[in-house]
Order: structure tokens, then C-alpha cells, then sequence
């Protein structure tokens, strides 16, 4: 979050406090993507003003639960992208998928309390052989669920009942190509045509069930390869069955600069950093919130500030059923973390190299075009 940003939000907090905490209703926008929370719980309303306040504060130790949290289903995948610390081999820690026991013991404490939860990190979600399971389980909490995927086993019978049965609110599909040859020079190994097939078959079932869910969304991250296809890619999307897209430009995560260099895209207007004499402009009034509303959980429990501590080189704990998340959330280990992150980041090298501190906006993606009306 951009410091401008933060106090536009906070000159919004009466009107949203009292849709909250009046209403039981919530309407925000999460990258792009429009998202309603509605029949709000106390729970959900209480904790949501308590992070306002601490969006004030960025208190080490947090008044509120996480207002969101992503989580690792899979700590494997079954591509090889050039930036990715899968993909670089940087990840150290070895493949799982997460125990679908642990996840609903996750979801029991922490689930009342979330507006939104990202079912993916470092590996790839829909490989998890449970996929299922742990959908019927998010299917029990009022929190908007995105899934992220890079399609390659979409259109198995398996992964689409599973969808079908219990949808998340947004489906995304990382599309990174019009065809193979574009699609695959990042997403190496990757085909289009499961991906499509299982984005049409879904399309298809939303039409003749009349299913809001799940949004089928189309991210294409623009590359030096792949920006001549952007005039063709909404038909593209809408042709096949998607009814959101979205563009975002290459970030930074845990690659090397010339690597990063090598696939930016050529147009100013479709990368996500500024630049001046061919140098990445950095950025000082960028204010972290992930440490304080937006945790991560890797595949084997461990409890993070975000994604891109992806060896989890400073955990906040492991959740097990041995312990809490509360006892976790609330630690005095956490607070020390979140105390640097706040004051000292550059301690970190996951914050000295974090993709969204230079960004001119928080917003991962750059533009976004919905093709057909979105209901959530």
C-alpha cells in the first residue's frame, strides 16, 4: 500500500464502519477483481474495524485476526517459470500439499474472521490430490476464495467436479500466451489446450446452471514476448469462456536483475516499476500490511508475513495440532518480526527485494476489462 493510498482509505473508514458494522455488508476491490461480503458476522465486523485502527497503528501486535491469508495448498508444481523460486530451484524447502486435516483446523479458528483467502503460493493448487476435500471445506466460512492456477490439469474430470461442486469465487487461470509458442517461454512445459478445455467446459456449466461461480478470470502477465498479443486478447478471453481479464506486468521476486531485464516488456505502459536510464526507480512511500492483515501458511503449517518469504527465513510459527494460530498470531516471536518489517525492513532480504515496494501503485495488475457481468 502506497502512504497516499492508506490515508484515502482511512478518510473512507466511517462509511465503510457503518456498511460494516450496520449493514453486514463489505464492498472492496482486490486487484482488480469486484468482492462483496454479505450477512457479515460479528466476528467479521468487529474484527474488520479493529484493522482499520491498526491500519493506523501498524501495531507489532495486531488488535485484529488477518483480514486475509493466503495459503499453500502444494509446495510443488508441474512447471519451470524463469522467476519463480520453483522454477529457479531457489526453494529450498521440500515438495508436500498440505493435510487437509490441518487445513480445516486452520479454517475453524481463523475462517470466521477472513473477508478473502488465496488458495495458492509456491506451488502449483490444482496438483493437491484432496483439491476437493479442501474446497468442501472453504465452502463452510463467508469469506471470498480466489484460486490461482496455471491450468495444465484443468479439464480432468477430477479438478472439474471438484470446482463445480464447491467453486471458489475467482478461478484464475494464468494465461500467458495466445498459443503454445508465446504461452510457454515463461510458463515452461505449459499447453493451452487444457487449459482452455477446462475453462470452456466450466463456461458451459456456469451457462446451464445459471452459476455465478466461480469467475473465470484470465491473467496475462505481459512480457517482451508476448505484448504484441494484447489487441487480441480479450476476443481471445471471451471466446473461450472467461468473463474477467486482467494484464499485469513482471515483477520483481526473487530473480536476478538480467533475467528480469530479459523478459520486460518493451511499452512503459505495460510494466509494473518505473525506470530512468534503464535503472528500476525505487520507491520510499510504500507501507507493508501484510505482516499486519495478511499472513501466509506454507504447505507444512508454517505461519509467515507473506508470500515472498518463501523459505520461511523468519516464521512466525508452525501451526500444528499442538498449537494455535492465535498463539502464533499474537506472539511475542511475531511482534519482533512485524517490529522490523515496520521499522528496519532492509534487515530482511525478502523485504530488501519485496516485488511491491517499488510498484507506483498497489495494485498487482495493471488494467482489467470484464467481459461479462461479474456477481459475487
Amino acid at each position: 500500500m502506497r502512504s497516499g493510498e492508506r490515508w484515502e482509505y482511512l478518510l473512507h473508514v466511517p462509511k465503510l464502519a457503518t456498511d460494516a458494522l450496520v449493514r453486514g455488508q463489505y464492498s472492496f476491490t482486490y486487484d482488480w477483481m469486484p468482492m462483496k461480503v454479505r450477512g457479515m458476522s460479528a466476528l467479521q465486523r468487529f474484527n474488520l474495524l479493529r484493522a482499520g485502527c491498526n491500519l493506523l497503528y501498524r501495531r507489532a501486535r495486531p488488535w485484529s485476526w488477518p483480514l486475509n491469508m493466503q495459503i499453500e495448498l502444494t509446495s510443488y508444481c508441474n512447471l519451470r517459470c524463469p522467476v519463480c523460486p520453483v522454477g529457479t530451484g531457489d526453494l529450498s524447502r521440500g515438495p508436500m500439499a498440505m493435510d487437509p486435516g490441518l487445513f480445516d483446523r486452520l479454517m475453524k479458528e481463523v475462517g470466521p474472521y477472513l473477508l478473502t483467502l488465496s488458495l495458492w503460493a509456491w506451488g502449483e493448487p490444482l496438483l493437491h490430490p484432496q483439491i476437493a476435500e479442501i474446497l468442501s471445506i472453504v465452502r463452510k466460512y463467508p469469506v471470498a476464495t480466489l484460486l490461482s492456477t496455471n491450468g495444465q490439469n484443468l479439464n480432468q474430470r477430477r479438478i472439474l467436479e471438484a470446482l463445480q461442486k464447491s467453486p471458489p469465487t475467482y478461478l484464475i487461470v494464468a494465461t500467458d500466451g495466445l498459443c503454445d509458442e508465446t504461452n510457454s517461454l515463461y510458463r515452461k512445459g505449459a499447453r493451452i489446450a487444457p487449459l482452455l478445455e477446462g475453462v470452456r467446459e466450466l463456461a458451459e456449466w456456469k451457462r446451464l446452471t445459471r452459476s455465478n461461480l466461480p469467475v473465470l478470470h484470465c491473467r496475462f502477465l505481459a512480457m517482451k514476448h508476448n505484448e504484441h498479443e494484447l489487441p487480441a486478447l480479450n476476443q481471445f478471453a471471451e471466446i473461450n469462456g472467461f468473463d474477467m481479464v486482467s494484464v499485469r506486468g513482471l515483477s520483481i521476486i526473487d530473480s536476478s536483475e538480467e533475467t528480469h531485464n530479459s523478459l520486460l516488456a518493451g511499452a512503459d505502459s505495460l510494466r509494473a516499476y518505473g525506470y530512468k536510464d534503464g535503472e528500476r526507480v525505487h520507491r520510499d512511500d510504500f507501507i507493508c500490511q501484510h505482516a499486519f492483515s495478511f499472513p501466509t501458511v506454507l504447505a507444512d503449517g508454517t505461519v509467515v508475513a507473506c508470500e515472498q518469504d518463501f523459505n520461511a527465513s523468519r516464521a512466525y510459527g508452525v501451526f500444528s495440532a499442538g498449537r494455535s494460530f492465535r498463539s502464533i498470531w499474537f506472539s511475542p516471536a511475531a511482534a519482533a518480526i512485524r517490529r522490523v518489517i515496520r521499522d528496519d525492513p532492509e534487515q530482511y532480504s525478502f523485504c530488501s527485494r519485496c516485488p511491491y515496494a517499488d510498484r507506483p501503485i498497489s495494485s498487482c495488475s495493471l488494467q482489467a476489462h470484464q467481459l461479462r457481468s461479474i456477481k459475487v
